[in-house]
């Protein structure tokens, strides 16, 4: 069983508040250190195009800067000339500078959004991508525990958080940090008495930020925390709304739903008060700062210590001195908001699959399988002390279809999961053709054994593309020979588009007969060694069991068979009978003989028989 650091925290409620405090921030450590990790990781392969994107802004920013430089040289040398009747070429040519850098400044900032925007797109594209390969890849382990409501907010809301970040909250950081300095020094340049009279309020500034930055940093987690939540609740109501409205349970979810929003509002709420305390406050003290060096500054014009230049772009700077601290405090709600988000999704990420790929894959002896199925010594527990296999030892020889009966619980759904390799045994081995499944690769493993169940799950598509799911190449006379092959052929030909028919969400268009056979069909195109059946004619009625009857003898022809049912029509078709109780295997032998005896499969037999008769 896999355990987040996120749901570790929550077991902590109960530690001293001292204790509890450091481990918190011990955490918050580890969470932040995680998340630099992915963000070094995605931006790693576009180091050269983001150094150039640095070089861009530079010259933007340094464009920009140099106009209010540039109006207080015209003013000082253009205008007071001009009144004496000179002075005009200097002026035209300060202008004539300042069209430049106007015209520079926004060719570099059209370059800069538009490489930005491409660096962004292929970051947030190579993190989609890693983030649902590496949930295809996690062990059904993982995936038992993950609600596919969680699942969602990683790949959507989660994403969309960094997205912002990348596409415009880089700019922002960037080009108010080059403001700032580039500014403070100007203001030193242009006035030095002026300029330490700006730069006083700097220190409260950063004290102001410093306590900005760690409020937000829980704010914003809340916010992803909340938002999640929502859309977990929202997406399990919707896949299990039939459930929901059989129940009459709308106006209990709706009660959840709303406390949820509420949540998620106030979390909201309290980022936008946060946003809006730092926000004005930086206004304020920027604007105070203004008045105090306009009031200085004055009173050395007034002296002549100062031209009306200097004190003009003074002016001009200090206002855009102050305006990026505004574009920080917005950088860093996104930056809090993307880093809650790169939190979660690091820490999926770094979730490593319960049964893991061998380093060094073994090859199957014949090339490929042939079917022979043991358990050596077999234990297996979902939770420590609790085994629901306490040792295994079975052979099942190639070619052979093995019928699994016994009471909930008895382990044999356990067992189709351990030849599937959902699971790994705690202790012993699973061997096929005396390899250990632990050192065959995915791809082998897959082609060599595949599972078909009771919820017999078809994808969105028509019903060709659900039967080559697990054959993507087979053409359109392979799909229907498969479908001929386990009696399908005839209902799906009969469809309003044959075999391009679309089979609705979860195959909602089709019986549950048709969606077995489709599904069968699918598993033969397959064309696996070892056949895992579980429970896959539960849900059927009369009728359509006796058409999947027909098509499980063909499906299970010349290929090793693990058949996992409660109705014994089904099980009467095997070669071999196992019945099990709590993980062990009490009865074995072929059905005629079991039935036979005077054993548990035999007296399953007679209340079978005596149920028909009823």
């Amino acid at each position: 069983m896999t355990t987040t650091v996120q749901e570790k925290s929550d077991s902590w409620r109960g530690v001293a508040s001292e204790d509890q405090e450091e481990l918190t921030d011990r955490v918050s450590v580890l969470l932040r250190a995680r998340s630099r990790r992915l963000l070094g990781d995605l931006l790693r392969p576009y180091k050269r195009r983001i150094a150039l994107l640095v070089a861009i802004i530079v010259v933007s920013n340094a464009a920009g800067l140099s106009i209010p430089y540039l109006v207080s040289v015209g003013i000082d040398a253009g205008i007071p000339p001009i009144t004496n009747g000179s002075g005009a070429g200097i002026l035209v040519t300060v202008v004539a500078v300042i069209l430049v850098a106007a015209v520079t400044q926004a060719l570099t900032r059209q370059a800069f959004l538009r490489l930005m925007g491409a660096v962004g797109q292929s970051i947030l594209l190579t993190l989609r991508r890693r983030v649902f390969d590496h949930f295809q890849r996690l062990s059904l382990s993982f995936h038992e525990q993950y609600t596919s409501g969680r699942v969602i907010s990683r790949l959507t809301s989660d994403i969309e958080a960094i997205a912002e970040l990348v596409q415009s909250g880089f700019d922002a950081l960037v080009k108010a940090v080059l403001t700032l300095v580039g500014t403070a020094v100007l203001l030193l340049v242009l006035d030095v008495h002026l300029g330490l009279v700006a730069l006083i309020p700097i220190p409260l500034l950063l004290l102001f930020t410093k306590w900005f930055q760690r409020q937000s940093a829980v704010v914003y987690r809340r916010t992803r925390e909340t938002v999640a939540l929502v859309i977990v609740h929202f997406v399990e109501s919707m896949i299990g709304i039939r459930a929901v409205q059989a129940f009459r349970r709308e106006p209990r979810n709706q009660e959840i739903f709303e406390q949820l929003n509420d949540d998620y509002r106030d979390a909201n709420a309290r980022s936008m008060v946060l946003g809006a305390t730092f926000m004005t406050g930086v206004k304020l003290i920027g604007n105070m700062t203004i008045g105090a060096v306009l009031l200085y500054g004055g009173y050395l014009a007034l002296h002549g210590e100062v031209s009306p230049g200097v004190l003009a772009g003074f002016m001009l700077y200090l206002r855009s001195f102050y305006e990026p601290m505004q574009e920080i405090s917005q950088f860093y709600n996104t930056l809090q908001s993307a880093g809650a988000a790169l939190e979660k999704l690091s820490g999926v990420l770094e979730e490593e699959p319960a049964v893991p790929e061998p380093r060094e894959p073994q090859a199957l002896p014949h090339g490929r399988a042939r079917g022979k199925v043991r358990f050596d010594g077999v234990e297996f527990a979902y939770v420590k002390e609790m085994p629901i296999l306490p040792r295994l030892d079975l052979t099942i020889p190639a070619g052979q279809s093995v019928a699994l009966v016994g009471a909930t619980g008895a382990g044999k759904t356990t067992l189709a999961k351990l030849i599937s390799r959902f699971y790994d045994p705690t202790e012993g081995r699973v061997l096929l053709d005396g390899v250990d499944l632990r050192r065959l690769d995915e791809p082998t493993l897959r082609q060599a054994v595949v599972m078909v169940t009771q919820e017999n799950f078809l994808f969105n598509g028509t019903v060709a593309d659900n039967i080559r799911f697990g054959k993507p190449d087979a053409t359109d006379r392979q799909v229907r020979e498969a479908a001929k092959a386990i009696g399908a052929h005839e209902f799906i030909a009969g469809l309003p588009q044959g075999y391009d028919t679309e089979v609705g969400k979860h195959g909602g268009r089709m019986s549950a007969g048709q969606r077995q056979l489709v599904a069968f069909a699918r598993a033969f195109l397959a064309d696996p060694a070892v056949l895992i059946l579980d429970e896959a004619t539960s849900s059927l009625d009369v009728p359509s069991e006796r058409l999947v009857q027909r098509a499980l003898r063909t499906i299970l022809a010349e290929r090793t068979a693990l058949i996992i049912a409660h109705r014994l029509s089904t099980v009467e078709i095997a070669d071999r009978v196992l019945v099990m109780d709590r993980g062990r295997i009490v009865e074995d032998g072929p059905p005629a003989q079991l039935i036979a005896s005077a054993g548990r499969f035999a007296g399953l037999h007679r209340a079978w028989l005596e149920s028909l008769s009823s």
